[in-house]
Parts: structure tokens; C-alpha cells; sequence
């Protein structure tokens, strides 16, 4: 039973308790069974829900998931973690809400696959006393915590990477920009951030808003501007994420592009790191996974608990729903060859030897890495 409505309960069983003092025992007995209700919850085991939204990234399966679970394991030992995936389709997720708010459980993790449509979904929940932690994605609805990296900064951060690679060609051509998927809210405030430290500097070519950010789609839309603007214009691509960026570069080494213009990227996915290692990609952002899945699952506990998060949260987000969202907002950090050491291999995210094998070895000799 949620918090909410257990404590009902229980301010219930007061009122009638009272009313039979004489044969039922004291007011002040009330109040012990109230207080030994709300240790029983805290003390007992919880049921949290946790809904993450396509697989086609490799960080939500390999990432995310094993470290929201571990992290709710350490805080409350013997918690039922009830997981779905919903495989980048929004009325999928909606029904995996559905799911959870009919399992009772007693707080939801949920990364949106469609920030908007999943409102109704939200709401749901709240209405059903279960709160609802927006992970990655600041979904919209009453939800009651929110965790992600600083989107816009994550923005500046590869604009800023991609002019750094242009230097004083940054006016010599075009550049193509691949956005992420309109459906996430995050897209918007990385593509916010990009063009708040290019424009003025670059010549935008082409923009696109990648759908379902895939890479296939990325693909079709980096060879449509190859076609549109020719081989001999397009100086750099900004690609919103790693997935993207193969995509892109993809239809850049089939166009015979040599050498392959600066290409963004973000989320230190393996191909991406060693497509770094040889030059491929100029860059990806690294946002360590702990501290952001950390602090969900600390947020989660506290509030399947009945707990405020005043303690976890450091600041505040608006939804276009809900005002003064507690929120944990953590920095990213640009990668590229110069700091995979400091970066993912030092904080365990890749081995050396992940990113060194086979035929990339001799890429890493070059780079200083082995």
C-alpha cells in the first residue's frame, strides 16, 4: 500500500478507535499503531518500477539498468525491481504504466520515450499515490523527482568541440546538423545549446531532427545533404549522439570523403570511442552513468518510503506541466583523444583492452593509449 493511502488508513483507524475509547484502548494507542505503520514501511520491502525506453542505444541495457538495480539494492536490501523496456514506442510505455500502477507499486522510475504523450500516463500514477521520478528525460505530468546531465550545456559542449576542429576554417563551408528526435526533450535543449555557440560562427547547411535518433536514419539524412550541398562544401557534422555520428560517417566514407570532415557525437558508446581512437569521429560527450542513476534511485527510495528529497536533490527544473521540479543536474564532460585515459577508462566505463582490440591496437599505439 502507498504512503498516502496507508496513512488514510491509519488516521482512519484513529477516529475510530477514539470514538470506542472505553472498550478499545486510549487515544495514545492509536497513535502507536500509526507510528508502527509508517516504520513498518520504511523498514519493510518495496516494489519500485523502473521503465527505460529503447534498446537500440547501448547504455540503457548495459548502463542504466545494472546500476539503478544495484543502487536500490544497497539502499533497501530485498526491493522487487519490476523492469520493461519499451523498445522506442510510446504507446507500448503507456501500457507498461498501466502495468505498474496495477502491480501497486510504490514508485516509478520512468525514462519517456514520448515526453509529452506520456503525461496522461503520469498523472495516472500520481493519482494512484505513486510517485514518479523523470530519469534522463524530463518528462511532462506531476512527476515528483527528476535526474539527467545539464542538456544544454551538453549542447554548447559539442558546438564548442566542433569549432575547436574547424579552427579558422569555420567560415570556409558548410556544416550539417543532425538533431535528435523531436519526441525527446532532451533534443531540444542539446540542439538550444549547439546553436547557441554556432550561429554567427558556422554556415548551417542542413538540419535535420533525426527520427527515433536512429543511426539507418541518420544515415538517409546526412546522404540527402551530401547530395543537396556536395562533397566539396560540407566542412563538419554536428550528430547529437554516438549512434547518429556512425550513421553520418557512414555516408561520408560511401560519398569519398577523405579526410573525413569533424564529426560530433555523444554518450562514449564503445564504436564511438574507438572511432575516436582513429580519427573516424572527432568527439563524443561522457556523461557518467553512476551519479546520474545514483541519484534516481535515491529519489525513488526516499519517495516509495513516504520521505522528502529535499536532501538529494541541489536544484530545481520547469516542465511545461509542473514548476520547481527537485532535480540533480550533473555536468558532462567533452571526450576525445587526449582524455580517454582520464575519463572512461579511469572511471571503468571501458577497458583498454575493449577499446584497443583487434584491428583497433595499432590506432591506440598511435594515439598513446597502449
Amino acid at each position: 500500500m502507498h504512503t498516502n493511502l496507508r496513512r488514510a488508513a491509519v488516521a482512519l483507524a484513529a477516529v475510530t478507535m477514539t470514538v470506542g475509547i472505553a472498550a478499545c484502548g486510549s487515544a495514545d494507542e492509536a497513535d502507536n499503531d500509526s507510528d508502527s505503520g509508517d516504520k513498518k514501511k520504511n523498514d519493510g520491502p518495496l516494489t519500485i518500477g523502473l521503465l527505460l525506453p529503447e534498446d537500440q542505444t547501448a547504455r540503457y541495457e548495459d548502463f542504466d539498468r545494472p546500476l539503478i538495480e544495484k543502487k536500490i539494492e544497497e539502499l533497501a536490501p530485498g526491493t522487487e525491481v519490476l523492469y520493461n523496456n519499451a523498445k522506442q514506442n510510446a504507446n507500448t510505455q503507456q501500457q507498461q504504466v498501466d502495468t505498474m500502477i496495477t502491480k501497486d507499486v510504490d514508485a516509478l522510475i520512468l525514462d519517456a520515450v514520448d515526453y509529452k504523450s506520456i503525461a496522461s500516463a503520469v498523472k495516472l500514477a500520481d493519482d494512484a499515490g505513486i510517485p514518479v521520478v523523470a530519469y534522463d528525460r524530463l518528462a511532462e505530468g506531476p512527476i515528483s523527482g527528476y535526474t539527467s546531465f545539464d542538456n544544454n550545456k551538453v549542447g554548447q559542449v559539442q558546438a564548442e568541440s566542433l569549432l575547436e576542429a574547424l579552427g579558422g576554417k569555420a567560415k570556409d563551408g558548410q556544416i550539417v546538423m543532425l538533431n535528435g528526435s523531436v519526441t525527446d526533450p532532451n533534443a531540444a535543449m542539446f540542439k538550444e545549446g549547439a546553436h547557441s555557440v554556432l550561429d554567427g560562427k558556422v554556415n548551417v547547411g542542413k538540419e535535420y531532427d533525426v527520427k527515433e535518433w536512429k543511426a539507418e536514419n541518420a544515415n538517409s539524412d546526412m546522404e540527402g545533404a551530401i547530395a543537396a550541398l556536395g562533397s566539396d562544401k560540407i566542412i563538419g557534422v554536428y550528430a547529437a549522439n554516438d549512434g547518429m555520428a556512425g550513421g553520418a560517417i557512414t555516408a561520408l566514407k560511401a560519398a569519398d570523403f577523405d579526410p573525413l570532415p569533424p564529426v560530433t557525437g555523444q554518450d562514449a558508446e564503445l564504436a564511438g570511442v574507438q572511432r575516436i581512437v582513429t580519427g573516424e569521429q572527432y568527439m563524443s560527450v561522457y556523461k557518467p552513468y553512476k551519479p546520474e542513476a545514483d541519484a534516481a534511485a535515491e529519489m525513488a527510495v526516499k519517495l516509495a518510503r513516504g520521505e522528502k528529497i529535499d536532501s538529494i536533490a541541489t536544484s530545481t527544473v520547469d516542465s511545461e506541466t509542473e514548476q520547481g521540479v527537485p532535480a540533480v543536474l550533473i555536468d558532462p564532460i567533452a571526450l576525445t583523444q587526449d582524455n580517454i585515459k582520464e575519463t572512461v577508462v579511469k572511471d571503468g566505463l571501458w577497458k583498454l583492452e575493449q577499446i584497443c582490440s583487434g584491428k583497433f591496437a595499432s590506432a591506440c599505439k598511435d594515439i598513446g593509449l597502449q
